[in-house]
């Protein structure tokens, strides 16, 4: 492995990548300050869903905000990249518009899909822009046009990665000179059709508590999640004197080729995309202080994940912090990679680890250090952020203190 950096960096390299703002949605409503609030005091939003009728379903909990029927999942993706760009003091008139991008994971809105063929089977007239705007691409795409960007407006689609695939292309594209400016992340809302094809496969926790890596721990349960972050070149944030949040260290990803909804048994794919993670920044496993875990609560999951960290991290794996919020958020399906890599840009800004909640009792077989229950204090130098999805994909996104 290569040898680790001796120092941090600082803005002024072109192809550098540098978060600069970020915004999110969640069960606890609109704002980072709400996010941080719950995450790092491990408090939970898991509650009876009152959106929708319930009744047909084994689970009746997630994490939604509120409850009336789901916000409109574009418009809040508008609202979260106007607040990162607010955040980043960033005014995107100052832009050169054909360099800069708006890359989302999402699976798009399906409220308007599902009032299209209401009004087909009803026999009204359709509102096919409505529509439009429902699908995966149509969200980024009313993104950019409400920010007037030009450059690239992509929806990443890949399940459970989608978010993070999202941010590593974003670095790609800056890294080869094409953006100057990316706004990335990701957008999901609770709502009946996924949460059904969930309760079919039986996924979901009995007792309505998600409690990864805990003994015990019988599933997982769905969040709402939406979430911007600003990316810049080294170039752009120093010649308009922006001020960095964290570095862009290094990302990775991989396939299982395992199976088509179960992860490798030895959590080797994940394993593979930490270790990419770690070359294409340089870096020996020691490196690495926290790891926001994916932990999903699932009984696959947390077992793979946990030999992944082994895998990848060797002796430093028993040092390592580990934690998932998705203990306190729910599973925000594609957006939870961009909703946890803004909990780990918070972990280093703060100096503090989030914990992981409804840690009852460890299990044997998880034998990793989870933060359990409580935050805790630390001297974060850089974090990494680990998803993993259906079909085996993984991504894991390295950031570094400014």
């Amino acid at each position: 492995m290569p040898a680790e950096r001796s120092a941090a960096r600082t803005p002024g390299g072109g192809t550098d990548v540098w978060i600069t703002g970020y915004d999110t949605f969640t069960a606890f409503g609109h704002g980072a300050d709400a996010l941080r609030e719950h995450v790092f005091a491990g408090r939970h939003a898991f509650a009876p869903v009152e959106r929708f009728d319930t009744r047909p379903f084994r689970n009746r909990y997630a994490a939604a905000h509120g409850t009336d029927p789901a916000p409109a999942l574009t418009e809040t993706a508008i609202d979260c990249a106007r607040g990162a760009l607010a955040a980043a003091k960033l005014d995107p008139a100052t832009v050169d518009a054909h360099r800069a991008a708006v890359l989302l994971g999402t699976q798009g809105d399906f409220t308007g899909i599902h009032r299209f063929w209401q009004d087909t089977a009803a026999g009204r007239a359709t509102d096919q822009r409505d529509a439009h705007r429902s699908f995966a691409g149509g969200v980024p795409a009313a993104v950019a046009d409400d920010l007037g960007f030009a450059g690239p407006r992509l929806a990443f689609i890949n399940a459970c990665v989608a978010s993070p695939s999202a941010v590593a292309h974003a670095c790609r594209l800056i890294e080869a000179g094409r953006v100057d400016v990316a706004v990335v992340g990701g957008g999901y809302l609770v709502e009946e059709e996924q949460f059904a094809k969930f309760d079919s496969g039986r996924t979901f926790a009995r007792d309505g508590r998600l409690r990864p890596f805990a003994k015990g721990r019988s599933g997982m349960l769905l969040g709402d999640g939406v979430a911007a972050l600003v990316l810049e070149s080294g170039a752009h944030l120093l010649g308009r004197g922006g001020r960095p949040l964290a570095r862009v260290g290094g990302y990775g990803a991989s396939a299982d080729a395992h199976h088509v909804v179960k992860p490798h048994p030895e959590g080797l794919g994940m394993a593979r995309a930490v270790v990419r993670a770690l070359d294409r920044a340089r870096l020996g496993p020691t490196a690495i202080d926290y790891v926001n875990a994916h932990g999903t609560g699932t009984e696959l999951n947390d077992l793979a994940e946990t030999a992944a960290l082994h895998t990848a991290f060797g002796t430093h794996a028993g040092r390592l912090m580990v934690s998932s919020t998705k203990s306190v958020t729910g599973h925000m399906l594609e957006a939870t990679g961009a909703v946890e890599l803004v909990v780990s840009v918070m972990a280093l800004e703060s100096g503090a680890v989030p914990p992981t909640a409804g840690f009852d009792a460890p299990d044997p077989r998880c034998d990793l250090d989870w933060v359990p229950n409580e935050p805790r204090r630390a001297d974060l130098r850089r974090v990494l952020s680990l998803n993993a999805a259906f079909g085996g994909m993984n991504t894991a996104i390295i950031l570094e203190q400014p």
